[in-house]
C-alpha cells in the first residue's frame, strides 16, 4: 500500500475500512498478549516463590517474588522514556515491534528459567533480570498501540477505534485467570504445583508469534510517515517533550488530572478488588477468581461503549463522571461486598471489637514499598497481625515503653509473647470471627454484580483515556509525551495501591480505611481534570 493510501485512511467520516478493522485488531491482540505475559506472573507468585526463592522461608520468598513483581511496575515510566524516544524518531511500527518481542521473550524464558536448587543465586537474579525487561517493554508497548491506532482513525471516532486497545488489560488479565484456572484443574494441584505452573509462560511463546507475524504485514503509522517524509520529526523528543514548559505542563496536567485518577480507579476496581475478596474477607481463591471472571466478562463491552459516547459527548465527562461515582460509592460498594461474600465476618465486625493497647511511638506507617521493609515493633506486629486477620479494632495509647498488648473482649494478649499469633487467631476465632468464609454463605449473584459496578467504573476512566491523552500532544512528540504520564500513573499510583491500602489499614485499625487511598487520588484527578485539562474528541491530530 503506498503512503498516499494509507494516509487516505483517516477521514472525517465514513464506516471502517478492512486495512483499519486489521489496525485495531493486530494492535489490541498484540496487547492483550502482554497484559496476559505481565499478569500470570503475579497470578502465580506462590509458585515462583517456591522454586526461585527456596533458600529462604517460604514467607520471605513470596515478599522476594512481590518485590520482584513490583520492580516490574517501577521500572515502566523509564520503558516509556526509552522507547517513547525510539517511537518519535524512527516509528511506531517498528518500536512495538522491539516492545512485544522482548516482553514475549521474557516471558517464555520464565518458564524455562532452572530453579535455585538448579542453578543457585544465578536463578532469581535472572528472574528478576527478565522482569525488569518485561517492565521496560510494557512501558513502551501501550503508548506506542494507542498513538499507532489513533493516527489511523477516523478524525470523528479515535474514542471508539482507541477503546478496543482499553480492552486489553482486562481482556489479558481475564485470559490469564481463565487459563490458570483451566490447566490447574485438568491436571490437578499437584502437578500443576510441580511443573504445571510453566505451561501459561511457555504458551506466550505461541502468543508471541502469532502477533509479530500480524504486526508484521502492519504499514508505518501514516501521521508519522507525512512527518517523516516532510522532515518535520524531532530529533530530540524527550527534551522536546519535557524540557520546555508548554509540553511538560501538559504532561504534569495529565498525569495528576487524567492518569493517577484513572489508575487508581482501574487498580481498585479489578485488582484490588480480587485481594479484598481473598485476603480481607477469605474468600477461597477459585470462587473469587471465578467471580471476578465473570464480572470482567459481563463489563468489559463498556469500554467499546464509552469509547464511542466519547467521540458523541467529549472523553473529559466520561472520565470525570468515573472519578466522581468511584469517591463517592466505593466505601458503601466495598462494605456491601462484605456483606454478601461474607456475612459472618460483618457481624463480627460489629458486635466484637478489638482493641491496640501500645506505646504510640512503636506505631508506624506500614507502607512496604519494597515489600522487604521490616516492621518488628510490639505495636506494628499485632497491628498487622490484625490486619492480616480482617479485624477491625481501635488504639489505646500506653505508657512509653510499655510492651504492646491486645485486647480481645475480656481477654488480654501480649503482643511480645512467643505464642502471639496462636494466642490471638484462636480469641478471634472464639469471638465469632471466620477463618474463612463458608462458600455456602455467599451470595454470588450479589456479589458478582457489586464487582461488576466496580468494573463499570474502570470502563468510564479507562475507555476513553488513549484518545484523550493522544489529542493533548503534539505528534512529533506524541509517544513519549502520553507514555510517561500514563506509566507513571499506572506504574507507580495504581502499582502500589495494595502497598499503600495496607498501610492505611493498619495505622487506622478499619479494613476499609485504606479505600481513602484511592478516593483521594480520585477527587484530586476530578478536580485538577475539570479545572485545567481541554476538552480534545474535535482536535485535528494530523496537523498538530
Amino acid at each position: 500500500m503506498s503512503i498516499a493510501a494509507t494516509a487516505g485512511e483517516i477521514r472525517t467520516s465514513g464506516g471502517m475500512t478492512a486495512a483499519e478493522r486489521k489496525v485495531i485488531f493486530a494492535s489490541s491482540l498484540g496487547t492483550v498478549f502482554e497484559w496476559y505475559d505481565f499478569y500470570i506472573y503475579g497470578t502465580l507468585g506462590a509458585f515462583l516463590a517456591k522454586y526461585f526463592f527456596s533458600n529462604v522461608p517460604p514467607n520471605v520468598a513470596f515478599i522476594f517474588t512481590l518485590l520482584a513483581f513490583a520492580a516490574g511496575f517501577a521500572v515502566r515510566p523509564f520503558g516509556a522514556l526509552i522507547f517513547g524516544r525510539l517511537g518519535d524518531m524512527i516509528g511506531r511500527k517498528y518500536t512495538f515491534l522491539i516492545t512485544m518481542t522482548l516482553m514475549g521473550v521474557g516471558t517464555f524464558f520464565i518458564g524455562l528459567l532452572p530453579g535455585y536448587g538448579t542453578w543457585g543465586i544465578a536463578a532469581p537474579i535472572v528472574l528478576i533480570a527478565l522482569r525488569l525487561v518485561q517492565g521496560l517493554a510494557l512501558g513502551g508497548e501501550y503508548g506506542g498501540a494507542a498513538t499507532y491506532v489513533a493516527e489511523h482513525a477516523p478524525r470523528n471516532q479515535r474514542g471508539y477505534y482507541t477503546s478496543w486497545i482499553q480492552t486489553t488489560a482486562t481482556l489479558g488479565l481475564f485470559l490469564a485467570l481463565l487459563l490458570i484456572l483451566g490447566i490447574r484443574t485438568a491436571m490437578g494441584e499437584e502437578s500443576f504445583g510441580d511443573w504445571g505452573w510453566r505451561i501459561p509462560f511457555l504458551l506466550s511463546g505461541i502468543l508471541l508469534i502469532v502477533s509479530i507475524w500480524i504486526r508484521l504485514s502492519l504499514n508505518e503509522s501514516p501521521v508519522f510517515q507525512k512527518m517523516k517524509d516532510e522532515g518535520k520529526t524531532s530529533k530530540r523528543p524527550l527534551s522536546e517533550a519535557f524540557g520546555e514548559w508548554a509540553n511538560a505542563k501538559i504532561a504534569i496536567l495529565a498525569l495528576l488530572g487524567a492518569t493517577a485518577g484513572e489508575a487508581v480507579v482501574w487498580y481498585g476496581g479489578q485488582f484490588y478488588a480480587l485481594f479484598f475478596l481473598t485476603q480481607t474477607l477469605k474468600v477461597p481463591g477459585v470462587p473469587a477468581q471465578i467471580m471476578i471472571v465473570v464480572a470482567l466478562a459481563l463489563g468489559t463491552p463498556f469500554f467499546v461503549f464509552f469509547g464511542w459516547l466519547s467521540d458523541r459527548i467529549g472523553r473529559k465527562p466520561i472520565i470525570l463522571a468515573g472519578f466522581l461515582l468511584a469517591a463517592l460509592t466505593y466505601f458503601p460498594i466495598f462494605k456491601g461486598i462484605t456483606h454478601f461474600a461474607n456475612p459472618k465476618l460483618e457481624a463480627a465486625l460489629a458486635s466484637a471489637p478489638v482493641t491496640v493497647i501500645a506505646d504510640p511511638s512503636e506505631c508506624s506507617f506500614q507502607f512496604k514499598a519494597t515489600g522487604t521493609e521490616k516492621f518488628t515493633t510490639g505495636c506494628d506486629i499485632a497491628t498487622s497481625s490484625l490486619v492480616n486477620l480482617s479485624v477491625n479494632y481501635q488504639t489505646q495509647n500506653a505508657a512509653k515503653g510499655t510492651p504492646a498488648q491486645v485486647k480481645v473482649g475480656e481477654q488480654t494478649l501480649s503482643a511480645t509473647a512467643t505464642d502471639f499469633a496462636k494466642s490471638l487467631a484462636a480469641a478471634i476465632k472464639s469471638h465469632g470471627y471466620p477463618a474463612s468464609a463458608d462458600p455456602a454463605d455467599i451470595n454470588y449473584v450479589m456479589t458478582v454484580l457489586l464487582l461488576w459496578v466496580l468494573v463499570i467504573y474502570v470502563t468510564l476512566v479507562y475507555a476513553p483515556i488513549a484518545a484523550w491523552l493522544v489529542e493533548l500532544f503534539p505528534s512529533r512528540i506524541r509517544y513519549s509525551g502520553m507514555s510517561l504520564p500514563y506509566h507513571i500513573g499506572n506504574g507507580w499510583f495504581g502499582g502500589f495501591l495494595p502497598a499503600t491500602v495496607f498501610a492505611i489499614v493498619a495505622w487506622t485499625g478499619n479494613i476499609y480505611s485504606g479505600l481513602w487511598y484511592p478516593v483521594g487520588v480520585a477527587l484530586m484527578s476530578l478536580v485538577i481534570g475539570f479545572l485545567f485539562l481541554p476538552e480534545t474528541k474535535d482536535v485535528d491530530i494530523t496537523t498538530n
